[in-house]
């Protein structure tokens, strides 16, 4: 398992569309998700996550919650799954089902099975955060917080994402200052 940080953020940047499969999107499976569907009307969090990531297994609890926290501020949120599902089958189409209903997801969680989106955000791991405004401008690429693979962050310590995410809700713009997220390499096709 390689760990990797993604470059810091490019404010303004502009989200890039796509139109993926989600596994729990308004109840019907494999329905077609757009950017704009889920587009909140104060900004948009696209989190590259998977299922078999230990770093993403250790904040789902807590990243369930941020992402209904959020949806109070008018930041919807959508997770992409971009790693080979041949190489991974745990994070396949139906393994992504199970683990959307098991966790609760609110949020689509669709598969981006030829790594497009992946590319075309820059992803490079597992979780990759990137916090948009209301205009699609990216505000936020930092981690989720200071836990990193511990169960809990330590005491008093800062929300990152939450609190970079409800500034973005609240000015449309983010913090200046951000920590790069840390995680599990994006398993690309071919590699």
């Amino acid at each position: 398992m390689a760990s990797l940080n993604p470059p810091m953020c490019d404010f303004g940047w502009k989200a890039p569309d796509f139109n993926l499969p989600a596994v729990n999107f308004r109840s019907i499976e494999g329905n077609l998700v757009s950017r704009d569907m889920v587009m909140g009307k104060n900004g948009l969090l696209v989190m590259f996550i998977c299922n078999h990531c230990p770093y993403v297994k250790t904040i789902k609890t807590r990243l369930v919650v941020t992402c209904l926290e959020l949806e109070q501020y008018g930041i919807n949120s959508i997770a992409i799954q971009s790693n080979d599902t041949l190489k991974y089958p745990e994070d396949n189409f139906a393994r992504m089902t199970e683990e959307a209903a098991r966790n609760r997801f609110s949020f689509p969680y669709v598969l981006d099975e030829t790594q497009e989106v992946a590319k075309a955000y820059g992803a490079v791991c597992t979780p990759d955060f990137f916090g948009f405004n209301a205009k699609g401008e990216l505000q936020y690429r930092g981690r989720f917080d200071a836990a990193g693979r511990n169960p809990e962050p330590p005491k008093d310590s800062r929300r990152d994402l939450f609190d970079a995410m409800k500034l973005i809700a609240e000015t449309g713009k983010g913090p200046r200052e951000q920590i790069a997220s840390i995680g599990c390499s994006i398993k690309w096709k071919g590699e």
